[in-house]
């Protein structure tokens, strides 16, 4: 039974990982391509760190604290760092893709507000 979640989890974390490199490829601007890159890549990473900690318990009986670091360590710090890289891109005046180029930007309009 453990086999198969360990098989379950490094197949999700996988799959997870190869949703975010199509879509760092796929995906036509700098926020939608950080939404994909983050989200996706830190549950893909996670699983698979998941799965190899499951694997080391199970088969050899370690408890990897350096495993869990990594797993706390990378779903701490994406989000941050892609909320930071998407707040410059848009203080250096990177536009949001829209199909009409008149989309919103409410961030801005608040932003402007503020000072």
């Amino acid at each position: 039974m453990t086999n198969i979640l360990i098989l379950l989890l490094l197949v999700i974390g996988t799959f997870f990982i190869l949703s975010a490199t199509i879509g760092v490829l796929r995906f036509p601007d700098v926020y939608t391509r950080l939404h994909a890159s983050t989200k996706a890549a830190t549950l893909g990473i996670s699983g698979i760190m998941i799965g190899a900690f499951l694997f080391l318990n199970a088969e050899f009986q370690i408890v990897s604290g350096k495993l869990i670091l990594g797993i706390i360590f990378v779903l701490l710090t994406a989000p941050i760092s892609a909320h930071m890289i998407g707040r410059a891109a848009h203080h250096t005046g990177v536009k949001p893709w829209g199909r009409d180029q008149e989309a919103q930007d409410e961030y801005a309009d608040d932003y402007r507000n503020q000072k």
